[in-house]
């Protein structure tokens, strides 16, 4: 088997922002920040939504004022009446 061929696997640890639960995994993504866990070393990539987060899995309802943007959008981009 070829060792090139195959991608090098890191400990992670997704850090959940909204929560601050970490997941420890193993995966091929690296940042530049590092942390020793549990006497290993694990590479700290910080998202701001998992699952332990999102709605769709906590069962969270949140509304979405969408007619507020709308309003906030024709007035930012509104222009003067047509001068005659």
């Amino acid at each position: 088997m070829k060792n090139e061929g195959h991608p090098i696997l890191n400990n992670v640890c997704f850090l959940d922002v909204a929560t601050g639960r970490r997941f420890l995994t193993r995966s091929t993504m690296k940042s530049s920040r590092k942390e020793d866990i549990d006497g290993k070393e694990y590479f700290i990539v910080v998202r701001d939504i998992t699952m332990d987060s999102h709605p769709a899995y906590t069962g969270e309802k949140r509304l979405v004022d969408t007619a507020g943007r709308v309003e906030k959008f024709t007035t930012k981009f509104k222009r003067g009446g047509i001068k005659k």
